[in-house]
């Protein structure tokens, strides 16, 4: 939750969004027996790809792609307790093409499968608990940043693997070898996917210093300009267990009760103490969310 001591009195009405997530969730109620593609939906709700996921779960209080399978299951067991169709065609009914694969998530699910549960309809079956923010954040500043030039290396694979402390540590010495030190040199990481849609050894993420004199690109390490702009910065010091949760408040109780739209451009991290060189549960971190 957020720390506030005055409200802005010219929010961004919520109705705005709200009118996104009903366009998204009839597309999702009429297409349930074909394949939705979260990509398609970013479309139809003319919402940036790069920030839908989490607009989506901040205003549905769940990830969009456990609110698709929710609706799948519970369509199911409404058809499965109501209706004699067959198991088989109301798993294509939902969008499952064969009755076996239904089963599988359908226990999961409930703890019981389709035929158990059509066999046994007085039985209660409930959907899971959605967790709760135990997490404080500050208002976020709103700044106007300028043009960043930067040196950077682009790693694919899960956050956090072993490639990032190479990465830094190779930009580091790219910077002495090629006498780039300069005062106010700053270290930022552009994350490109959400873990929670793009399989983690296909996350993207640039790790990015800052360099104030000309540079040029030598094997993996690239030369760039960052675009600047508005920004809402928000400041968190913390375990980096939390770091989801971090998100979630950010886009779940702040952007959609705020005045702003983002802009289609990724977020921005901007370390203020090293993530690989500091306890665990020390983290300085300021979240860059480009607004507009």
């Amino acid at each position: 939750m957020f720390i506030t001591t005055n409200m802005d009195n010219n929010k961004k009405p919520r109705q705005e969004y709200l009118k996104k997530l009903n366009t998204v969730v009839e597309y999702i109620n009429c297409n349930l027996d074909k394949k939705i593609s979260i990509s398609e939906l970013a479309e139809i709700s003319h919402l940036s790809q790069f920030h839908f996921h989490r607009i989506m779960k901040g205003l549905l209080g769940e990830p969009i792609g456990n609110y698709i399978t929710r609706t799948r299951v519970q369509t199911a067991a409404l058809l499965i307790r109501y209706t004699n169709l067959e198991i088989q065609e109301i798993a294509h009914n939902v969008g499952y093409d064969k009755p076996s694969s239904l089963n599988k998530i359908f226990k999961q699910y409930y703890n019981i499968s389709p035929t158990e549960y059509r066999n046994n309809k007085e039985s209660i079956i409930t959907k899971p608990v959605i967790g709760i923010f135990n997490i404080k954040l500050d208002t976020p500043r709103i700044l106007e940043i300028p043009d960043m030039e930067v040196i950077y290396i682009n790693i694919t694979g899960e956050y956090g693997n072993e490639n990032y402390q190479k990465a830094w540590t190779d930009l580091g010495n790219f910077v002495k070898e090629n006498k780039l030190f300069t005062i106010g040199i700053e270290s930022f990481g552009i994350s490109y996917d959400d873990p929670k849609v793009t399989e983690k050894e296909k996350c993207r993420y640039d790790a990015c210093l800052t360099i104030h004199q000309t540079a040029k690109p030598q094997g993996e390490i690239g030369v760039k300009k960052i675009e600047g702009g508005k920004f809402a910065v928000f400041s968190y010091k913390g375990s980096y267990d939390n770091w989801g949760e971090v998100y979630d408040i950010v886009y779940d109780e702040w952007l959609i009760n705020s005045k702003y739209d983002l802009r289609n451009v990724p977020v921005m991290e901007k370390y203020l103490n090293s993530p690989l060189q500091s306890e665990a549960n020390e983290l300085n971190i300021e979240i860059y969310l480009p607004v507009e």
